[in-house]
């Protein structure tokens, strides 16, 4: 597999990127929505990287500069067909070797309380995440959880 900044041009992020938008809004409520579409993550706080495999797209990721040393994790996904394949551990790892590589403190994010997410919040756990209250913008909001991970 191989993770790459991504410029979001391609036919095939455009895709799984929709796939993304629609699948929260099937599963969230709309005001609980917090995934960036396509015009909104080209901007010079968000660095974004496509993971594939060969020439297949596999899964995205992004990281948000909060400040000079913080980020977030955003627009974390996986193409169904790798689903429970890995992909979504090795995107995290980049991520957060990335995170490291910047000077940052913490890393955080935002994601889904339902049942849907429980595989990644798990995966957020595994990576030594844990649960924080509302940072940033996020207010409250019994849909959301809300992690951090110390960085060294």
């Amino acid at each position: 597999m191989h993770i790459r900044e991504d410029d979001l041009t391609g036919k095939n992020i455009a895709n799984l990127l929709r796939e993304h938008l629609e699948n929260m809004h099937e599963i969230t409520p709309p005001e609980s929505v917090h995934a960036l579409d396509i015009e909104a993550l080209p901007s010079p706080d968000i660095t974004f990287f496509s993971a594939t495999d060969g020439e297949e797209l596999v899964g995205c990721g992004a990281l948000k500069e909060l400040s000079s040393t913080s980020g977030e994790i955003k627009s974390m996904r996986t193409a169904l067909a790798y689903r429970r394949q890995g992909v979504a551990s090795k995107i995290l790892e980049h991520i957060i070797k990335e995170a490291q590589r910047r000077g940052y403190d913490c890393l955080n994010l935002e994601t889904g309380a339902i049942s849907e997410f429980a595989s990644a919040r798990a995966l957020y756990t595994r990576y030594g995440f844990e649960y924080r209250s509302p940072f940033g913008e996020y207010i409250d909001d019994p849909n959301s959880v809300f992690m951090t991970k110390k960085l060294a």
